[in-house]
């Protein structure tokens, strides 16, 4: 047999983890969850056993936080180890306790131990969530043991919330367990839980009774426990494989999948998100996350654009690799970027359309099945009746709309037609007045599209009935050879209102891929063009804010400290010290900052990394001058385009 050696790219980072660059990046600290299905399984407890052993082995361990629900066991615990002092906060006439990240971080020990992962902090701290404090930690190269319940995982959700027929709102993405040296299941049989719970061990007897009735009964947690030990499993599956890389070990090696999910403003998009995460992790694939932007589309609103920006968020919280295109047909446009991608399963989401819809023009999912190939499509959820909030469909609206304006004008355009029929009618054929008056429908479908194109149909079928067709100024009809023209001045009108918005639609997104394109290629000339560092800087922030019309900071190290405001786009520009606050948290721990985010949305600005590999380099701050608007999807993939093409100026620069 052919000798097998092992994977030289996995003993390439085993070489790398055991003996670490000490010029590249501050190490980050290791991270290891306590996972369970529910309150009492000992997750806590087992933290507190395993800290002690690390106390003992020489780790410097402090307490962050740990509730210890005055259990006595423990309490016990907790009083051999050193605990940071909790941090007050006031709120709504009440005191609120949470972790003192900063202090946390001043006092910098080896481990810290920080319980229930997806808590909500305290309103007014750094963080939203204390799952964000946990990263801060780890990127200062804090150790940090934690727990977790199987109901708090983003990606699990919606099926907890099947199960018990409760929402869970404190949830962790999935990519904050990614990073996760180790995940330690913590089981318990639902026999010995519930009997805890009727002894008190885990709430207080009236809490735990009510608790027991509702989220906590026996068929809940056998389902529960039943998802924690799938997703340990899958994670000690992982492991196994990674083994089998490194050492060459003989086994089946399963071909790669990657799958797509096709996303639209729908509230139920979230569903089909966390379904297509689950499939991917379990398949080990690569998944993208696709919006098309198509007539097909309902016509956007505020409210559905704001319903598709959450669902681009959970997305990209799940690990989806999001990308927005533009085209004529939603399923050609899937297709042909799954063929181009190498996509292998296609997941998309039942029509929303009604059934008059679906007889004159399809549907999504029809389309994707008909010309897939050799890619399969999965049709995933229940068909429902609502539409997203805040749409309309596109192509079966309601005839009549307040457009007072543009009816009054058709009326008119077809009274002055009428009329020039009637001084032609001794002179000119019925049948060639009759194509006279379609051009009022024509015209009126190009201007102002199809619900008033049908609405002058209508009426030219009205006037030339009335006065062009015998018997006259009546609506009977003596010749039925008529009666297609009736039927050809509506399919007519229909036509050309649809060719129309689809040239209008496709002419506007040639326009944003134009603008788009251009916007990059002239930023890059002109920070190409600059002579030093502080005229990068210059135009950099220039041009941005002329694109975005926004306000533009941008921060790096300078002599002078190490944390400076070096460049800006506005005269007499003044940032308050929590902004600066804001930059500098972005700065140090290389993640994005301020408004439209979870760190710290409080601030007024939006803060972007300039990032090379892993080091970062600066900051670039953002704020629109119109408050009521912010940056869309596409507006800050353009904009981190921009923070990237900089970032590349000012390393380059750098080194020389």
């Amino acid at each position: 047999m052919e000798e097998r050696r092992p994977n030289p790219d996995e003993l390439l980072k085993q070489i790398r983890r055991d003996n670490p660059d000490t010029t590249a990046a501050p190490k980050k600290g290791s991270l290891k969850i306590f996972l369970g299905y529910s309150a009492g399984v000992g997750k806590t407890y087992k933290m507190l056993q395993e800290a002690a052993n690390s106390r003992k082995n020489g780790t410097d361990v402090v307490i962050g936080i740990v509730e210890t629900h005055r259990r006595k066991e423990t309490e016990a615990l907790v009083e051999g180890l050193e605990t940071i002092p909790r941090k007050k906060v006031a709120y709504s006439g009440l005191t609120l306790e949470d972790m003192d990240l900063d202090a946390v971080l001043k006092r910098k020990p080896g481990l810290v131990l920080v319980d229930e992962l997806a808590h909500t902090n305290a309103p007014g701290s750094r963080h939203t969530w204390r799952y964000q404090d946990v990263t801060e930690l780890l990127n200062a190269g804090i150790d940090v043991f934690t727990t977790l319940n199987i109901q708090h995982i983003e990606s699990l959700n919606d099926v907890v919330q099947q199960i018990s027929g409760i929402k869970v709102g404190e949830r962790v993405p999935d990519s904050m367990l990614e990073p996760a040296q180790e995940i330690e299941l913590v089981d318990l049989t639902p026999e010995k839980l519930i009997e805890r719970f009727k002894e008190g061990k885990v709430y207080i007897p009236r809490k735990a009774e009510q608790a027991m009735n509702q989220f906590f009964k026996k068929s809940n947690l056998l389902a529960l426990r039943e998802l924690s030990l799938k997703y340990t499993a899958k994670q000690v599956d992982e492991d196994i494989r990674s083994f089998i890389e490194k050492n060459a070990v003989t086994g089946p090696w399963p071909v790669g999948s990657r799958l797509l999910v096709a996303i639209s403003p729908s509230p139920t998009t979230d569903k089909l998100l966390r379904f297509t995460h689950r499939m991917a992790m379990d398949l080990d694939a690569q998944w993208y996350a696709v919006y098309v932007e198509s007539p097909q589309r309902v016509k956007s609103t505020e409210a559905s654009r704001i319903q598709l920006e959450k669902n681009i968020r959970l997305a990209e919280n799940l690990g989806a690799k999001v990308v927005l295109l533009n085209g004529g047909a939603v399923a050609d446009e899937i297709l042909k970027f799954s063929r181009t991608n190498n996509v292998t399963l296609i997941i998309s989401g039942p029509s929303r359309r009604n059934r008059i819809e679906k007889l004159f023009f399809g549907t999504v999912v029809d389309e994707l099945v008909k010309k897939s190939g050799n890619i399969s499509v999965l049709v995933s959820g229940e068909s429902v009746n609502e539409k997203s909030p805040g749409t309309r469909p596109a192509v079966y609206p309601a005839i009549f709309k307040n457009d007072f304006k543009a009816y009054l004008l058709c009326l008119l355009i077809i009274s002055l037609f009428t009329w020039l029929g009637w001084a032609l009618r001794a002179r000119v054929e019925p049948v060639n007045i009759g194509m006279l008056l379609l051009l009022p429908s024509i015209a009126s479908g190009i201007l102002w599209g199809i619900r008033v194109g049908l609405f002058a149909s209508l009426v030219s079928i009205f006037a030339f009935n009335f006065f062009f067709i015998p018997p006259y100024l009546t609506l009977r009809v003596s010749d039925l050879k008529y009666l297609p023209s009736f039927a050809v001045f509506i399919l007519v009108s229909i036509a050309i209102s649809l060719l129309t918005k689809t040239i209008r639609q496709e002419e506007n997104s040639s326009k944003n891929r134009e603008r788009f394109i251009y916007s990059l290629y002239s930023f890059s000339r002109e920070i190409i063009a600059a002579k030093d560092l502080d005229d990068i800087l210059s135009r950099a922030v220039n041009h941005i804010g002329e694109a975005f019309e926004s306000k533009v900071a941008l921060f790096a190290p300078d002599n002078a400290g190490p944390f400076v405001l070096k460049s800006k786009n506005v005269e007499n520009l003044f940032l308050s010290e929590n902004e600066l606050a804001v930059a500098n948290w972005s700065f140090n721990n290389g993640q994005p900052a301020g408004r439209s985010t979870n760190t710290l949305s409080s601030a007024a600005w939006y803060y972007l990394p300039l990032k090379m590999q892993d080091r970062t380099i600066g900051v670039v701050g953002i704020k629109p001058v119109d408050e009521s608007m912010f940056l869309t999807s596409e507006q800050e993939q353009l904009f981190r385009s921009f923070a990237s093409i900089v970032a590349l100026a000012v390393a380059k620069y750098s080194n020389k």
